[in-house]
């Protein structure tokens, strides 16, 4: 089946290619039309506050504001096509105290993290049947890995739009944003323990602007993603409902709380997460136990005044697992993020979610980029009923300068505690990153 998603992708992309190839020199359709692809930002202002139709991929890929070419795309009169490209590469070093070298042996690294291809479009007259689909080199397996990927379509009866296909649960701000948009490098131990990244089924994303809420829920099976790295659950039902009681373009309140039920794979668990350093080994875990039921929540504050960014979110995940306790694992983190150049995070009110920064100058017309100052602090216990994953916290202060929409660049420095083995050993990281995409 994973092969099926990439052949139907790429043949999908290869005859839209030379079908429409030969029209792409016809004029473009009008930036006033529908969904058409809007003129380059150097031509408009960059909004914080964007409320506009979603599309298929919105929470796998962001398309850099400014444009570096024209030949990746073709945009006609009912059909429009684009493919763009990401790329990650960084490297991770390690200073430990004597208890953190007694509980792992690290090394320092450099690798990969993410090279993929990412294919979206649309059709009908007014572009709003969408479709996107994501592939993905991982490095560490050498497999070519099938990412977001599926059709997205407006319901007006349901206020908002049905995605059917290969997505993110919908669990989560945080989890849900677009991986290159994040103010992290990595995303925080308790959400990366709980929430698998992606899931195979169908989800309906809805709001009611007048009322400024939002929400999104989902149903999945492992019926096509069977063996799959993120599938560990046979099903899952997932929802959320976010209220923004304050809504402008220099200040967003954004309050909301998430619900999980999911039925693990062969009723068997192992919740583990890596100390938000991809290089290092899984610092939390489990190990495998029987649990017929995992139910989880989280509730999520982020307020945006300007250029500074406040957010903070917390996980509980109950299991039902008598031979285990019922163990009840929680945790969560506290962030803090400000923008010195000037700039305003966006926030896409549809998608409840937060975009990519986009500077006001680039380094490459100019100016200084955009640089954010970032500080979080981030908690995971998975000790509870028999289980002894272990206990970690981790503080985070770093610094992303986006040279442009296209290139980023991170430093991280981190400074790590974990209760595990019975030992209690510090760690320091070092962690730098660099982001390209097109």
């Amino acid at each position: 089946m994973e092969r099926l998603y990439a052949t139907g992708a790429l043949v999908g992309a290869l005859v839209l290619c030379v079908t429409f190839g030969a029209e792409a020199q016809q004029p473009a359709a009008p930036n006033n039309a529908p969904n058409a692809p809007q003129k380059p930002a150097a031509e408009q202002p960059i909004a914080p506050l964007d409320d506009s139709a979603l599309q298929a991929g919105d929470e796998e890929y962001n398309q850099p504001a400014r444009k570096l070419v024209n030949w990746n795309e073709y945009n006609g009169c009912s059909i429009y096509f684009r493919f763009g490209a990401g790329f990650l590469y960084e490297g991770a070093a390690y200073a430990q105290d004597q208890a953190s070298k007694e509980q792992f042996s690290l090394s320092p690294e450099t690798r990969i993290r993410d090279l993929r291809l990412i294919l979206k479009g649309g059709f009908g007259q007014d572009r709003s049947v969408t479709w996107s689909s994501g592939i993905m080199y991982e490095q560490s397996s050498g497999k070519v890995l099938v990412r977001e990927t599926g059709v997205m379509f407006p319901v007006s009866k349901l206020s908002g739009d049905i995605f059917v296909g290969r997505t993110k649960e919908g669990f989560s701000l945080n989890k849900i944003m677009v991986g290159y948009a994040g103010w992290t490098m990595e995303r925080t131990e308790m959400n990366d323990a709980t929430i698998p990244i992606l899931a195979d089924g169908v989800k309906w994303i809805g709001s009611a602007p007048q009322k400024h809420v939002i929400w999104n829920l989902g149903f999945f099976t492992d019926t096509t993603s069977e063996g799959q790295s993120f599938s560990t659950y046979s099903r899952q039902a997932v929802g959320r409902i976010a209220w923004l009681p304050i809504l402008s373009d220099t200040t967003v309140l954004h309050i909301g709380i998430n619900g999980r039920v999911g039925k693990p794979d062969d009723d068997v668990l192992n919740v583990r997460s890596r100390p938000e350093a991809f290089e290092a080994p899984f610092f939390v875990e489990t190990g495998p136990f029987e649990t017929t039921q995992s139910r989880t929540t989280d509730l999520e504050v982020y307020y945006r005044p300007g250029s500074l960014l406040f957010g903070s979110e917390y996980f509980v995940q109950w299991q039902d697992a008598p031979k285990s306790g019922n163990p009840v694992f929680n945790g969560g983190n506290v962030l803090a993020t400000w923008l010195i150049t000037g700039e305003i995070r966006p926030y896409k009110e549809r998608a409840g979610i937060f975009d990519q920064v986009s500077p006001a100058r680039t380094v490459f017309e100019g100016g200084r980029g955009a640089i954010e100052l970032v500080n979080n602090f981030s908690y995971i216990n998975l000790d509870s009923g028999t289980l002894t994953g272990g206990k970690f916290w981790r503080y985070t202060p770093m610094l992303n300068w986006y040279l442009s929409d296209n290139i980023r660049l991170e430093f991280a420095y981190g400074i790590g505690r974990l209760n595990r083995f019975g030992l209690i050993g510090f760690t320091q990281f070092f962690q730098s990153r660099i982001q390209l995409q097109l």
